[in-house]
């Protein structure tokens, strides 16, 4: 089942996400239809937030980077109740985009290695050392279920000369090729 992607300004966004454990409700069903849903709109990651569930769990997968970072082939990974343990490195730039924010791409900086522990589809506890785009890819939707967006990471200004953009995007007013729940929209 393909979910529909919650557009920017819905208030899901902003809000911290609860953990869960091994019995919620239906958890394979779930982690496959976000597959389902990513796939569907050509992201390499989808945090539960961004279907309106305001969960500590994300997927990735990071393939559609394998030319830029070989390791990337195979790494497609779900994380429930994640906690990045350490951030490391010097601040680089790369240019990020949302399934919830369509048609915007910003420069963002972030560290280039992560230390993070996470439970697995399995509810198995991993800790990995991630670099590079795995990194910055699993920093993008670990944002997500702290309610903090790529554009949270923008310049003042940068914010300011968006709005309205962002604004249009809650009302729906953007082309896009994926199913939306869009905040603001008029019925």
């Amino acid at each position: 089942m393909i979910y529909p992607i919650v557009a920017y300004g819905d208030p899901v966004l902003k809000k911290e996400a609860e953990e869960i454990d091994e019995n919620y409700p239906d958890l394979d069903k779930l982690i496959e239809n976000m597959f389902e849903t990513m796939y569907n709109a050509a992201g390499v990651g989808l945090a539960a937030p961004q279907i309106g569930k305001s969960i500590r769990l994300f997927i990735v997968d990071a393939s559609p980077f394998a030319e830029e970072e070989k390791d990337l082939e195979d790494f497609k990974r779900v994380f429930i109740n994640p906690e990045i343990l350490d951030e490391d490195g010097k601040k680089w730039s790369f240019n990020e985009g949302c399934l919830s924010i369509p048609g915007v791409r910003e420069d963002v900086n972030r560290q280039p290695e992560l230390e993070i522990e996470y439970y697995d589809e399995h509810f198995e506890l991993k800790t990995e050392k991630l670099t590079g785009l795995a990194a910055r890819v699993v920093q993008h939707e670990y944002d997500h279920i702290d309610g903090i967006l790529f554009t949270d990471h923008l310049t003042p200004l940068k914010r300011r000369l968006l709005k309205g953009k962002l604004k249009d995007i809650s009302k729906g007013i953007v082309s896009v090729d994926y199913n939306m729940r869009f905040p603001d929209r008029r019925k």
